[in-house]
């Protein structure tokens, strides 16, 4: 999913943050997540990605939340 997220920070400054958010597919077989969690961790070095989070319920995706995890990179 490619998204254009503006985050107002509470200084006044705005950005637009580049996050990579992982998730894994419910019910998936703990050789599979092994491997999912293999590949997030060789994109994230590849790419040298600062803002990585990872997520178990895709219904917890919400703006707050991200809020919540920008919000550490003040």
């Amino acid at each position: 999913m490619n998204a254009c997220y503006k985050y107002q920070h509470n200084d006044g400054r705005v950005s637009y943050p580049l996050c990579f958010i992982f998730s894994s597919p419910v019910g998936c077989k703990p050789e599979q997540q092994m491997m999912y969690a293999g590949s997030k961790n060789k994109l994230v070095q590849t790419v040298q990605l600062t803002k990585v989070f990872e997520i178990r319920n895709t219904e917890d995706l919400t703006e707050e939340w991200l809020r919540e995890k920008l919000g550490f990179f003040g």
